[in-house]
């Protein structure tokens, strides 16, 4: 499973294409693939079922883009502003790591 950290190192590669509450669309750097090799997009896929609040995730390898599903009540928009922007980082673990604590069921 993907830590919080991570997360954090992974939207540090993501610029904004599209956002409206629940759905944000991302360009990926290809840089990323230097930083972060013990992450696959397996994991990224799985990352659903392991923080409440996101519906799902795709990445398209071909664009270096990805469509992030989710629900607006559990995460603002803003916070999506604030995770790509790499601000309010300490708040956003906290968030996330609260949001991991109450993993769903398979």
């Amino acid at each position: 499973m993907i830590k919080t950290e991570d997360i954090l190192k992974i939207s540090s590669y993501f610029s904004k294409i599209h956002h409206t509450p629940g759905r944000l669309r991302v360009k990926i750097d290809k840089a990323i693939l230097d930083e972060v090799k013990n992450i696959s997009l397996d994991d990224i896929h799985s990352l659903p079922k392991y923080i409440d609040g996101l519906k799902d995730v795709k990445v398209n390898k071909i664009m270096a883009t990805a469509t992030i599903l989710y629900d607006a009540s559990i995460f603002a928009p803003t916070i999506w502003n604030d995770i790509i922007d790499g601000v309010n980082i300490d708040e956003n673990i906290e968030l996330i790591n609260k949001l991991q604590s109450q993993i769903k069921e398979d």
